[in-house]
């Protein structure tokens, strides 16, 4: 996609949003307009009607005042026709009053202990009628039995007597009646005239509110439903959910006051009646009824001398979704065509900024195809000009760049050849292998060395490594992979025919920028033919040696041997066994005995057994067992071993043998006494027993001899026992290194591999075997 396209279609996007944006705001407000003055007109209405009903109201009472006068004579005359004692009135006296009197029927009502009941009356239907169920009726019979003022504020009340508001008749709830009850105190039971008629039903119906709720919604069509709501016993458990009561029907009591309730939740609007009535405020709900999404409003009505009740209002919300719709449409009209006007501007405009931007790209294709010229033509000087100055100068730096790099590809390209050819030439074998154990590049010398080519290595990855040396491989791999600077190893490796050969084999790995290793590269040098020199050389060494221990013994031999020789010759002559002679030839040939030993020592070492010993414990037995020869020369030993382990695969004896080589000789350079160290500790995996003395320690000229066979400072020494320690500590794999300034003492010391790193018994065997 372009820029111009994309510029444009910015623009457009962002009209397009800010167009979306305003008609949400609208929309919402529209919505929230319409609702408040939805809400508005259903309170108006609801305020309406309730003054119609007061108004209503006013006048039903001015009737019902008239009424009650008109019943209250009635009463009056009865109470003079009648008997005053109940039992002597009868029915049918009742009955011709009330025809007299031109009222529907009397009645005769008498109180009992808990009771105040119909005892005579012109209905039949009334005898037995129980009063104590009427409420605020029956607490106004009880004040007229006492001949107390009626305080019941419903109805009227005038002089012994009250009459109560319209309301539907016990005995036949057909007919809406008008009672009086009167009791003057002189006759045992209360007078009640009442009428009974279809003119007071229906004038009650014309009075009743349903007509001014009829014309409501005649005015408003937008009004579904208008309902007066008696909060005490709206929602009651025998309230049915289309508002009806059969225990509450009375017009003082019955939960729907006026209107319908076809579009009620019995539920949810008891809880709005109690949350309006509670807050003195109207209280509106967005709810469904009937399928349709409706708004519900309860306005609480309080008026002076009428309980408080709350007046429902349901208005359909499709009046309110109708004029948001028609006002979507204009909205989204009038948005579409000014969308198409900026779409079409925006695209002239897009091309009229991008212009430069193309003639920038173009040059831009022109660098990446390798065309550095011309360079752009530059006429402004907003961001783009300097945008264009900028290619331009990259394009300078970009083209001598370009010859510089092509230059150092060259000189690379000759550098890699001559890498190349090196690697190729030289005779060490390099495979370069990945993390997974995959070999990915080798030389020429590897093919010649292990068999493998470059092409059977990349079909099948060859083992170099045999099963006994593979452990001892993935622990050098990991040293290496954790930062670890290993020396060249000398191992066996497998040949691509099954056979073994000696190599010397220097590992190192390859890291990325971030430290991470990718590779590793082995270098392979072939050491069979090395390893044959040097096992001649060393048999070439042993024949000297032997040599030099056979002309050293003859010699030390021949000594005694002569002497013993004139001794015999002596006696033989003279016939006679001089023990002064016999004691001095018994001493040669105890020299001669101790030299063949010694030299069998040297010439023919016995089988030993390797085992893991701690050299701390063999020093220690060493110092027990020469202390109390030190004690007579007034020598004290001072052992420093250290706090861990010093364990090396060793024989024991022979390790005891050259301690205590080590130590006699230095009691025997301190014939004044003195003290003898004796330190231990571990350095790089190497334990190092160091042996010092304070004796007058060993000429310069004399040190470098030391070792030599029957090379002695001592008249009575043969100079094998350093000869015997050294060939012990070298079959050990270590090192015996003997240090001295003359006139300061003497200090040895011996260096043995610790355990685990070398198998110094194997290598000794082998040795042995080759001998």
């Amino acid at each position: 996609m372009s820029i111009k396209t994309k510029l444009s279609a910015i623009i457009f996007g962002s009209v397009l949003l800010i167009l979306a944006l305003n008609l949400t705001l609208n929309l919402h407000a529209a919505r929230s307009n319409l609702r408040n003055e939805s809400e508005k007109n259903m309170k108006m209405a609801a305020r309406q009607i309730a003054v119609s009903v007061e108004q209503s109201s006013y006048s039903s009472n001015y009737v019902q005042h008239q009424i009650a006068q008109n019943l209250r004579l009635t009463a009056i005359l009865a109470s003079k026709e009648l008997d005053p004692d109940i039992k002597n009135v009868k029915d049918a006296q009742l009955v011709a009053l009330a025809h007299k009197l031109g009222v529907s029927n009397i009645s005769l009502l008498v109180k009992t202990e808990d009771d105040v009941v119909v005892a005579r009356s012109s209905d039949p239907g009334e005898i037995g009628l129980s009063t104590k169920g009427m409420g605020y009726w029956y607490v106004a019979f009880l004040e007229l039995f006492a001949g107390q003022e009626v305080s019941v504020e419903q109805g009227q009340s005038f002089e012994h007597f009250w009459s109560g508001p319209f309301e539907y008749s016990t005995s036949n709830p057909k007919f809406i009646e008008k009672w009086g009850y009167y009791y003057d105190q002189k006759s045992n039971y209360i007078i009640d005239p009442y009428i009974r008629s279809t003119a007071v039903s229906d004038y009650v119906k014309i009075m009743n509110p349903d007509e001014i709720v009829r014309q409501s919604k005649e005015v408003n069509p937008g009004i579904l439903e208008v309902t007066g709501i008696n909060p005490k016993t709206f929602g009651a458990p025998t309230m049915l959910p289309d508002g009806s009561d059969p225990t509450n029907q009375k017009l003082r009591n019955r939960a729907i006051k006026y209107g319908t309730y076809i579009y009620g939740n019995v539920e949810e609007d008891k809880t709005a009646v109690m949350e309006a009535l509670s807050s003195g405020s109207p209280l509106t709900l967005d709810t469904q009824a009937l399928g349709k999404r409706v708004l519900k409003t309860f306005i609480p009505i309080t008026q002076p001398g009428v309980e408080d009740y709350v007046i429902s209002v349901v208005m359909d919300y499709s009046v309110i979704s109708s004029v948001i719709k028609e006002q979507l449409i204009n909205n989204v009209t009038t948005s579409i065509i000014l969308l198409v006007v900026f779409f079409a501007a925006s695209y002239i405009l897009a091309g009229i900024v991008t212009r430069p931007i193309q003639h920038i790209l173009a040059k831009v294709n022109d660098v990446a195809r390798g065309k550095f010229e011309p360079p752009l033509k530059v006429d402004s000087r907003d961001e783009l000009g300097q945008l264009a100055h900028r290619i331009n100068a990259m394009t300078s730096h970009l083209l001598q760049h370009t010859n510089r790099l092509g230059q150092t590809l060259e000189e690379n390209r000759a550098v890699k050849e001559r890498l190349e050819s090196v690697i190729n030439g030289t005779s060490d074998a390099i495979h370069t292998m990945d993390m997974d154990g995959r070999i990915i590049s080798t030389n020429r010398a590897f093919e010649e060395l292990y068999g493998w080519s470059a092409d059977d290595v990349s079909d099948k990855t060859p083992y170099l490594v045999p099963a006994t040396a593979q452990k001892q491989e993935e622990t050098r791999l990991r040293e290496l992979k954790n930062g670890a600077v290993l020396p060249p190893l000398e191992t066996i490796r497998l040949k691509r025919d099954g056979s073994l050969v000696e190599v010397s084999v220097s590992s190192s790995v390859i890291r990325d920028e971030e430290g991470n290793p990718q590779s590793f590269v082995h270098v392979s040098r072939d050491m069979t033919e090395r390893n044959r020199m040097e096992e001649l050389l060393r048999r070439s060494e042993k024949l000297t040696t032997v040599g030099q221990l056979a002309a050293g013994v003859a010699h030390e031999i021949r000594n005694p041997l002569t002497t013993l020789r004139g001794f015999l010759q002596l006696q033989q002559e003279k016939k006679i066994l001089v023990p002064l002679h016999i004691e001095l030839m018994l001493s040669e040939l105890e020299r001669i005995n101790m030299i063949v030993s010694e030299f069998l020592i040297l010439a023919k070492p016995q089988a030993v057994h390797f085992q893991l010993r701690d050299v701390r414990l063999i020093l220690g037995d060493v110092i027990s067992l020469l202390d109390s020869q030190a004690h007579l020369f007034g020598i004290e030993f001072e052992a420093r071993f250290s706090q861990q382990p010093a364990t090396v695969h060793c024989e024991e004896n022979q390790l005891k043998q050259v301690f205590i080589n080590i130590v006699k000789n230095a009691i025997e350079a301190m014939p004044d006494g003195g003290t003898i160290i004796l330190e231990q500790q571990i350095i790089d995996g190497t334990v190092v027993i160091v042996i010092s003395d304070e004796g007058e320690g060993v000429p310069e000229e004399i040190l470098p001899k030391l070792g030599e066979p029957f090379f002695t400072n001592k008249e009575t020494g043969t100079g094998l026992g350093l000869m015997v320690s050294q060939r012990i500590i070298q079959s050990h794999k270590g090192s015996l290194e003997i240090h001295s300034e003359y006139g300061s003492g003497a200090q040895v010391t011996i260096k043995l591999p610790e355990a685990g790193e070398h198998t110094p018994g194997q290598a000794m065997n082998e040795e042995r075997s080759e001998d």
